[in-house]
């Protein structure tokens, strides 16, 4: 009886690597020829594959040089749920995120951002992604804090947390990696926690009576 499953993890684990093959392959070509200019076929002989092959991992070109990202929402939720949990949530969230940020080369990066901005198919498709990392972010979270009355606030939480990675991701890019990703993040958080703190105090001043 544990031959069909043996057999079944072997098959899935073939498609992962050909997947990963398939978008690191095509992601090389990408960066050093240029997207528009870098065919399926050219893809497909350097990754060693059919052209047909492709197109049981990916619908389309655009999806495989979004698939760099696919993986980060994942990676976001196993490195949150390291943290220890009785650390506010936003702190947990920030500390997840500073443990991948080494993972980023700089010059690679700036250049995937400037290609996923070359159209507008590869922008959407790039902000989509943005909800898939809420969604994993919102599951750390829930998992560390699983009192169902939180639910919301977290998604609160996990929502705004990805706004502000996004903008210390974009600051970074636009400033050519000079400074370390992970200087950017702790400035987008403690931004984020400055105004959501003066918003609190704001809401909580007594309100003066009308003349």
């Amino acid at each position: 009886m544990s031959r069909p499953e043996k057999t079944e993890g072997l098959r899935e684990r073939k498609r992962r690597e050909t997947r990963l093959r398939l978008a690191q392959t095509g992601l090389k070509l990408f960066l050093s020829k240029g997207y528009e200019e870098t065919t399926l076929d050219e893809i497909a002989e350097a990754a060693g594959v059919s052209r047909r092959t492709i197109f049981h991992y990916f619908a389309q070109k655009e999806d495989i040089l979004l698939a760099w990202k696919s993986g980060l929402g994942e990676a976001m939720r196993v490195a949150i749920l390291a943290q220890r949990p009785d650390r506010p949530p936003l702190d947990l969230v920030l500390a997840g995120l500073l443990e991948l940020v080494g993972q980023f080369q700089a010059e690679d990066q700036i250049r995937i951002e400037r290609l996923l901005a070359s159209t507008e198919r590869l922008d959407a498709g790039k902000h989509a992604k943005y909800a898939e990392q809420e969604q994993a972010v919102f599951e750390a979270l829930a998992a560390l804090a699983p009192a169902p009355e939180r639910r919301d606030r977290l998604r609160l939480v996990a929502m705004a947390a990805v706004g502000a990675l996004r903008v210390a991701f974009e600051r970074w890019a636009e400033r050519g990696g000079a400074e370390p990703l992970a200087d950017h993040l702790r400035r987008a958080f403690a931004e984020l926690k400055a105004e959501v703190g003066s918003m609190t105090a704001a809401a909580s001043e007594p309100k003066s009576p009308p003349p």
